[in-house]
This record gives structure tokens, sequence and C-alpha cells, in this order.
């Protein structure tokens, strides 16, 4: 910073205010009330008072003003006459041009030639030209023959007189402009000549202004002239006045003797302060340098005079003296020393060319510094390893990470190594350790290899600081200070590969050791020192709080999927009357609540179920399991599709009335479901679905489409009812049920998720295994965002031998016809050995159906993995098991059809209901 200016001028203000100052005749000022070539003393001037001088027009403040005054006032003189001048002469010239275009345009007017050629033109051009006169603003306008007699005058009687003015230039075909005198007074105007038809002048107008017209309106203007021009002239010696007045203050009025003193004082100044000073001139020649610069930069005795090239300087200091370049507290080297240079160029302000450079030494303040710079690389490095370290849950990834960032900015090698149950998510136990990354070493490094368990001596580094939490320093590894009692040849080779130095830090978090981090130097000359092992166990501890947080999660995710794999199904029923193959896919983010299922149904029918609970995590997968389990508990009531949605959404509901009551925030919301049925003997799916994504059907020629269901609420919603649909599907029909994950996706629009499904399903011939792993492969990425439930059905139908129906007539002696039947029918498929059960069974349930119930009746067996035996009837009355008492007549019947079937039970149907019981094939 250039500060030696200000101080010489402080110096000489000082030096000012106490010396008394003698008036000379031809000298400088004198203050006020002192007469010029008296010899009285000047009086003292007080501190803080500024002291006033005269304008002397002696001095060169005084000649200077007199001469920019008199430039002025030539200057606005001359302005002011040529605006006059130009003023007046662009009023004639727009007199002479109005006058000549009012002429010419009147002289050009359709109908002129005819009017002159009329029998009273007068009559018809007196009005006209008046009108015209108006509009164009000019004093008149007069149309005469060729012998200037007058047909319109702005006076009527001048009308039929002779134009004053020249006409024989007009009569030639020329247009004439002159000045004359005429009616009006002094007149500027215009003739024109009218030509006829055949080119022939047959009349003349003239129009024109009078001349005091024009010169008063070229008066109106010369206020405005005048009073600019002495704007002008009183700004221009205001402007002089102040560039007088800084003149004067800037020399104070002192003669030569006090100009040579002030310059002495300001001699001494620049030689006494402790701030070195360098003045180069334009042609890179050192002009001045006071004793601080001399002593800073070591300058010779003759240094002034010689070129900077020549002195001896640093080279970066000699190119910023000779570049001319500004510089503000620039770092250079001379000698031992720490320069910071300000460099400014003198020939800006007006100066002479060249440049002036202060000097300060800052030697003293390099350690600090150094320090500080120190302390801010290290919290640079503590904020990005923040950044950079535990950017997943992923326990083997921190630590990766960790290696990763210290190898490239604090140490060349770094090993990981973490307790074994640690990675599984559980907490630390034992001291065992598993070397979990390591980073920085080439092909044939002497460390534990990746996976490696180690069991670190109790004299090892490692050792100590797992048991005490300390990190441990050993700054001179080839002294062998007890860190090689792990293993000595293996310690050998480490030092002979080049390294020479290691800090060893557990990774400590929430007071328990996960592992520990060693970092090593080998690259690096400099060894690890004490300040080195705060940064190092900074960067342990960042790193251990990310993996223990990712243990935390991985424990947490491992029970979720743990929780979520127990409640989805873990195998499928047998059954007939579909192929089935299923994938589940759970999201990135972690469990969810997305489930399928596929549950048999008396009749031969299978229940396909797929449900969807939005959200993740295990509140998620519990919500899932419960509505499993309740619709599995529906399924057995053997319930149409709509009838047992609405069943499960009334749970829904109650579920959430319990949850909100409990307090608890979390409710079952956001619950989406597809119930179908599908009976093998009529090849029909019935289904339902509560906010569902529709199913997608492959016909048996590969043909898929998306067939239209109606669209119930979301289970929870309530208040809605459920619609059923039903599908005729032919045998070898894939059905495919799936969740919004497989459709949905940030990247894509869902129409264009329903396309790609579409053909990746469209191809005959397909296995639904194989179906599964094409639809899969081109709908999803590696890691899916939300869950995927995906369930591919391929139809079969029972062949009509193995059905057999019957109508029973509504009597009781029907029931032995149907026994013979029933019993005929059996042995036609070899299962004699049921005859006698199956005629039981049977007999009872007629009876039953003729006695309770209401025609027609009907029979059907169907022979599938068991024996299945229906009773149908019209009436929507199900009979009850119960005890009979000893002196009960009846009441036993399906007590016996209990004990001899394996299963039995009632189903509904549209019109009336169904009594089956089925028994196991022999």
């Amino acid at each position: 910073m250039i500060r030696f200016f200000g101080r010489f001028r402080d110096a000489r203000s000082r030096s000012l205010a106490g010396r008394r100052v003698h008036s000379r005749g031809s000298g400088p000022d004198v203050d006020q009330g002192q007469s010029e070539g008296h010899g009285h003393d000047v009086p003292e001037q007080q501190p803080g008072q500024r002291r006033r001088v005269k304008l002397n027009v002696r001095s060169v403040a005084g000649q200077v003003f007199i001469l920019q005054v008199a430039v002025v006032l030539l200057l606005v003189v001359g302005a002011v006459l040529a605006l006059v001048l130009q003023s007046r002469t662009a009023g004639s010239q727009e007199a002479r041009d109005r006058s000549v275009a009012v002429a010419q345009s009147f002289a050009h007017a359709p109908g002129l030639e005819e009017t002159l050629r009329g029998p009273d033109p007068a009559a018809v051009l007196q009005p006209r030209t008046e009108a015209a006169r108006k509009a164009a603003g000019v004093d008149f306008i007069v149309v005469m023959n060729t012998n200037g007699i007058r047909y319109s005058h702005p006076q009527p009687d001048r009308i039929g007189k002779r134009f004053v003015g020249t006409i024989e230039p007009s009569l030639a075909g020329r247009t004439h402009v002159e000045s004359v005198d005429g009616p009006l007074g002094h007149e500027v105007q215009a003739v024109v000549p009218v030509f006829g038809a055949d080119g022939s002048v047959v009349g003349l107008v003239s129009a024109g202004l009078k001349v005091e017209n024009v010169t008063s309106e070229v008066d109106r203007q010369l206020p405005i002239i005048f009073g600019t021009g002495a704007a002008a002239l009183a700004v221009a010696l205001g402007g002089t006045a102040l560039v007088t007045r800084r003149l004067r203050r800037q020399t104070h009025g002192l003669g030569p003797v006090e100009m040579t003193r002030m310059y002495e004082h300001h001699d001494t100044v620049l030689h006494s302060v402790r701030e070195g000073v360098l003045i180069v001139g334009g042609d890179k020649r050192l002009l001045l340098a006071n004793d601080e610069a001399s002593r800073l930069l070591a300058l010779p005795p003759d240094a002034e005079g010689r070129p900077v090239t020549d002195l001896g300087l640093d080279p970066g200091m000699v190119r910023l003296l000779t570049s001319g370049r500004i510089a503000t507290d620039e770092v250079h080297m001379a000698g031992d020393r720490l320069l910071a240079v300000n460099h400014r160029p003198t020939a800006w302000p007006g100066g002479p060319p060249g440049s002036v450079a202060t000097l300060r030494d800052t030697t003293e303040l390099r350690a600090l510094s150094g320090k500080a710079e120190v302390a801010r690389r290290r919290l640079q490095l503590l904020y990005d390893a923040g950044m950079r370290i535990g950017t997943t849950l992923d326990v083997v990834r921190t630590a990766e990470e960790l290696a990763e960032f210290a190898v490239a900015r604090f140490s060349d090698a770094v090993s990981v190594d973490l307790v074994d149950s640690v990675l599984r998510g559980e907490e630390p136990v034992g001291t065992a350790m598993r070397r979990t990354a390591l980073s920085g070493v080439q092909e044939g490094h002497p460390f534990y290899p990746l996976g490696e368990l180690i069991s670190f001596a109790p004299g090892t580094p490692q050792a100590f600081g797992f048991g005490t939490g300390r990190a441990v320093l050993e700054a001179d590894m080839p002294a062998f200070g007890g860190w090689q009692e792990q293993d000595p040849e293996r310690a050998r080779r480490v030092v002979e590969q080049g390294f020479h130095s290691m800090i060893a830090v557990p990774l400590r978090a929430r007071g328990v050791s996960l592992g520990m981090v060693t970092f090593w130097r080998s690259e690096r000359p400099e060894a690890f020192e004490e300040d080195d092992l705060s940064v190092a166990e900074e960067l342990a501890a960042r790193a251990a709080l990310s993996i223990d947080n990712a243990r935390r999660f991985t424990r947490e995710h491992t029970m979720a999927v743990t929780l979520q794999r127990s409640l989805l199904p873990r195998g499928l029923p047998e059954q007939s009357a579909l192929t089935i193959a299923h994938r589940y896919l759970p999201a990135q983010a972690g469990v969810g609540g997305d489930w399928f299922d596929v549950i048999p149904l008396p009749g031969a029918r299978v229940a396909l179920v797929v449900g969807d609970v939005v959200g993740h995590g295990l509140h998620a997968a519990v919500t899932m399991g419960r509505l499993r389990t309740a619709v599995h508990n529906f399924s057995t009531l053997d319930l149409p599709p709509d009838e047992l949605l609405g069943h499960v959404d009334e749970l829904v509901g109650r579920i959430d009335q319990d949850e909100m009551a409990a307090g608890h925030s979390e409710g079952i919301t956001g619950v989406t479901c597809l119930y179908a049925i599908y009976d093998p003997v009529s090849g029909r799916c019935t289904m339902a679905r509560a906010g569902h994504l529709g199913p997608a059907l492959v016909r048996p020629d590969g043909t898929a489409e998306f067939p239209e269901l109606p669209v119930g609420p979301p289970l929870g919603v309530g208040g809605l009812p459920f619609e059923t649909a039903e599908l005729q599907l032919d045998e070898g029909s894939q059905l495919v049920l799936y969740t919004d994950g497989l459709i949905e996706n940030r990247q894509r629009d869902i129409d264009e998720g329903f396309e790609l499904l579409r053909n990746a399903l469209a191809q005959p011939g397909r296995s639904p295994e194989e179906t599964c792993s094409a639809v899969l492969n081109a709908m999803l990425p590696q890691q899916p965002s939300d869950d995927v439930a995906l369930l591919v059905a391929r139809t079969h139908v029972l062949d009509a031998n193995q059905v057999a129906e019957w109508d029973v007539p509504f009597e009781p002696a029907a029931v032995a016809d149907m026994r013979a039947a029933v019993a005929a029918q059996l042995a036609a498929w070899d299962l004699d050995e049921l005859a006698f059960t199956t005629e039981l069974i049977l007999s009872e349930l007629i009876t039953n159906a003729i006695r309770y119930g209401t025609p027609p009746i009907r029979v059907r067996l169907l022979r599938d993995r068991t024996l299945l035996c229906e009773v149908s009837d019209a009436s929507s009355t199900s009979p009850h098991l119960r005890y009979a008492a000893a002196t009960d007549e009846g009441g036993r019947g399906l007590f016996l059809v209990a004990q001899i079937a394996e299963r039995w039970g009632t189903r509904y149907a549209p019109l009336g209901k169904v009594i089956w019981a089925e028994q196991p094939l022999p």
C-alpha cells in the first residue's frame, strides 16, 4: 500500500502551520487583511484552521483563471452568434421552401386548368385558395392568368388587379422565388406556372409569407439561445473557478524557498519510514530507493540509476517491477525474507511514466499463516470426508469409501478391519476382525488380503487401540517398536516396500468399538506426526458413525426382509386348474407391502390374489401379513370376489379406527387388491378389484390384451360397493396379475408401461416361468424403486369324462336311483372302493335337499386330485352340523358326512346353494 505521499502532505502541513510567512510584492499570495508590499508578519495559523489564500493575478492560478475566462467568453459568444445567424438563415430558408411547396401543390391541383378556362375563375378559386392558405399556414395564395391579373387574394379588393412581382421566369415554365413589397407588406413569395394539357403555361400560382412573420418566429428562439449561452457561460466559469481554486489550494501560494523546504521534509520522511519505497522510471531504471528498501532487498550503494534487471533481485520481483501491472500485497521472496509488495503505475494520474512499489517485511507472519493454512486444509479435508464417506447404508461400501478417500487425501495406503459380527448387522462380539477394505496397494502387497479374519496380537497397535479406544502412532516403522509382533516376516516385507509410518485408529461409535482403520505412508516422504493424529481420529469417528448407521440399517433390513418372507407364500398349493409361476422383487429402498396368493377352493376351483399396501418398511410388511391372513380366512367362506373384498374393506376400516383410537398415526391407507376365482369345469374366471390394476390376458395364439374390469375404491375407503366381472378363458390362456411397481416408473409414462408389458407378453407357446422371466427382463431395472409381485397362471379345463352330472326328481324315491347311477359312474372311473361311502354321502345330502330345499336339485361328481360330490338346490337355507340326542330320530346325517368325508362345506350360488363333500382318491 502506497502511503508515503499522504505522510509527506501531512508533514508539509505541519511545517506550514507553525511558521511565519512574509508577503512579497511578487511572491506568493498573502492572507486576507494584509496589503501587498508590506513587511508585516502573517499571524500564526492555529491548528485545525485552513489557510485562506487570495487569488493574485501574478500567480499561476490567477493567470490561468484569466486565460480560461477569456477563452470561455470567446467560445460562448461565438457560439451564440453562430446560433442566431443559423436560426435566421434557417427561418428564411423554411419560408422559401414552404412557399414553393404550397404554390406547387396548388398549381398541380386537379381541375385547376378547367377553372382557369372557365367563365368566372375568381368565384371558384377565391374560397379554395383561402381554405388552402389557412390549412398550409402561409399568408397568401394568389392565382392569376398569364398577364398577372389576380383571380384570388386574401384581400378581396385586390382581385382583378395586377400581381406585384416578377412573373416572366414562371411564364417560361420555371419556379421563381423573390422578396417584394406587396399589398400585405414585405413578403417572401414563390411563383409557380400552371401547365395545361398541351404543356403550355395557362396560369400562375403564387404563395408566400410576410417577412415579419418569419422574423418573429426567429425572434421567439432568441431567448432560448441567449439563455442557453448564459447557462453554458455560467457552467464554464464555475468549472474554471473550481479548477483555479484547486490549483490555488494545491500550491498554497508557496514560493521557491517554501517549496524547497517542503521537498526537504519529503526526503526526510521518505528515508525514515519503516516501509521500503522503490520508484522505477519509464526506462525500467531504478530512480529512487529509500533506506528501508535498500535494507530489505540488499541493494548496492549505486543502485539508483541502474536497470532493475541488474540489481540481483528475485526474478519474480523483477518481473513485477518491469511489468507495470497493479499488485496488492503480493508475496515475493528476498533472500530469507518474505515481502508483501504493493505496486502501482505513476503515469495514470498524469504523472511521469514509471511505477512506485512499497515493500513490507512479513517474515514473522509466515509461520502463523502457514499454521492457519494447515488448519484450513485439515478442515477442508474433514468437510470433504463428510461428503464422501457414508453415502450408502452399506457397511462394506462405507469402509471402502473411507479407504479410498484417505488414500487420495491423507495417506498412501489404508486398511479397514471390522468385527465379523458387524458385517452381519449385529453388535460387535469378540476381537477377531475381518479385512473389509484395502486401498492404495499394488499387486503382491504384504498386507492381509480382503476377507481374511485377523486376530491381532496383544502387543500390536491394532489390538491396543481396539481395547483402549485410543489412536496409536508409529512414526518410525523400520525401528520395529512392537508393531511387528503380529507377523514379523510380513512386517519385514512391509518395511521393504517403503512404508515408514502408520496410525492405527479404533472405529468407535456410540461408545462401542466396531473395528480398526490403519493409515500407512510410503510415497509421502514426511512421516505421520502428532498433529496428524487428530485428523486421523476425526476421519475414523465420522466413518465409524456411518458404519454403525449402516450396521443398524442392515440389522433392521434383515429383520424386515425375514418378516416379509415369512408372510409371503413359501410354496404353491397343489391343484390341477392352473399352472402357476410367480416372482417377487423387493424394492431398493427396503421391504414393502406387495403380496400374492394362490388359494385352492372346493369344486377344483382356485382363487388368485394380488395386493399392494402403499409404503415401505415393517409397518407395510405387517399390514400385508394381516390382510393376507384375512383374505385366506374369508376365502374359506367360499364368497364371491365382490363380497370377499367388501369384508376385507370393512376389516381395514375397523383396523384404521383402532389404530387412530390407540394414538397411532400410521393407519392402513392406500391398500389395493385383485381377487379372482377360476373354475376349470366351465373355464370361467370371476374377478373383482379394489383400486388395483387390471390383469393381462394372453390368448393361446399369443395375443395379449387387458380386459376391462369395473374399478372399485381402494380398501379402507368404505361406502362404495365392488363389482364382479366374468371372463370366459380358453384352455391354455395365461392370466397375468401384477402390482403397480411393474408398470409405473419415474422415467416413463404409465401408458408406455402397459405397452411394454403387452409386447413382452405377446408370444405364444411360452410356459408361465418363461413368461415371468421375459416380463421382468423387459420391464424392470436392476434394482426397482418399488416392490413388484408378478403371478402368471396358465389355465386348464377338466375333461368331460372327469365330470358327471344328474338332475334329481324332487321326490324321496329318487335317492335309490341316484345311488345306482353314482355307483355305475364310480365303477367306470375304477373307484369302486369309494362306492359305499360316496353312496352314503349322496343319500344324506340328497335327502336333506328334498326335505328342506327347493327344486331343482342337481348332483355333480368331479374326479380330480380328490373325488368331489356336490348337491345343489334353489334354497338359500344352509344346513348346520349338530349332535343328535339319544332320543332323536334324526339329525345325524351331516355328522356322518363330516366323519366320512375329508372336508365338506356349503357355498352359495346366484340361485341357491351347493353342499359339497370331498374324499381322497385311493
